[in-house]
């Protein structure tokens, strides 16, 4: 039996990629066969599939990890973490998640000997300071929030521990994703899809940074596609340094705005307030808005065509009553 293994696999990114990894084993799309997905998180998986196994329990528990990672492990995803707003509301909880857990869940792949494939979700959180329009991959993380500072440190850990050949790394720093269903979270980036989300679906919200914010973004859809290719990947064109810019497209706030205008007309744009909070401003505009991702294209992944289209895809699928 082989196994792939998602952390954080009950939540919205962890369910959607364990049903699409589903799919790739019955196409034959994975470089290796995997017989059993296993979801490991603090709620259960409810992916009804038999070959879904749903393990509860505290991702640092290093007890608990060496009874999921074995021998059998062919690849780890691993995106389960404390997010910007509540890294920085609970530092302790955010190191313990996004570090020690991690540094944990690392041990476990190396003690079971296998060098699973490990992908690694980062953020652009991690950069920071004085950045250019165009953000080329040698840039040096400069982290502002928590969040970025950890994301940076597991970066490094994932990295080494792929040196040294326990592991076969893929890091990918993540584009904000938008537009999430659901309820918004603790990221101080949630914004970006409740000011599309919430008024497709009658509600109003509120746009906390300036409309001239530059975001980088990545529908849904578009992240697992690029999740599902980064483990294929044949790391002998990867080379020693794993850590990879996913491309995303760059948009102003008030561009998304004006998609909303067009896809959901104009009382649904007339339902978003622009009154600023510092406390998002301080983290999310600290962020770069768009990067050099020539490599990883040519690594086969890929951007959304444009914002309308993430935002229609939304609409279609949760909000087409309306």
């Amino acid at each position: 039996m082989s196994t792939v293994i998602v952390t954080g696999g009950a939540g919205f990114l962890g369910s959607r990629l364990i049903e699409r990894l589903l799919a790739a084993i019955d196409a034959g799309e994975l470089p290796f066969a995997a017989d059993r997905l296993v979801s490991l998180d603090l709620a259960p998986n409810r992916n009804e599939d038999p070959r879904v196994e749903s393990v509860v329990g505290d991702l640092a528990d290093p007890a608990l990890l060496a009874q999921v990672v074995g021998p059998d492990t062919v690849a780890i995803y691993h995106l389960a973490a404390v997010l910007s707003g509540g890294s920085e509301e609970d530092f302790d909880l955010a190191m313990r998640v996004n570090v020690e857990a991690t540094t944990r869940l690392l041990e476990a792949a190396r003690r079971s000997g296998s060098a699973p494939r490990f992908v690694f979700t980062s953020s652009l959180a991690v950069f920071g300071g004085p950045m250019p329009p165009l953000v080329p991959e040698t840039l040096a993380a400069q982290p502002e929030s928590s969040y970025g500072a950890m994301k940076a440190m597991g970066e490094l850990l994932v990295n080494e521990y792929s040196r040294k050949g326990w592991i076969d790394a893929r890091i990918c720093r993540l584009p904000t994703i938008s537009v999430r269903p659901g309820a918004p979270n603790s990221a101080a980036s949630s914004f970006a899809s409740g000011i599309i989300r919430e008024p497709l679906l009658g509600l109003t919200s509120n746009c906390p940074v300036p409309l001239d914010t530059q975001m980088w973004l990545s529908s849904p859809r578009t992240v697992i596609e690029n999740l599902l290719h980064a483990v294929a990947i044949d790391p002998a064109l990867l080379g020693a340094w794993r850590v990879m810019n996913v491309p995303g497209i760059s948009v102003s706030v008030g561009e998304m705005l004006a998609a909303l205008e067009r896809v959901g007309g104009a009382d649904a744009r007339a339902l978003v307030t622009t009154e600023p909070e510092e406390r998002v401003i301080d983290i999310v505009c600290s962020w770069p808005g768009a990067f050099d991702v020539e490599r990883t294209r040519a690594l086969g992944f890929r951007a959304d065509v444009d914002f309308d289209t993430a935002v229609r895809e939304f609409r279609d699928e949760f909000a087409p009553q309306r």
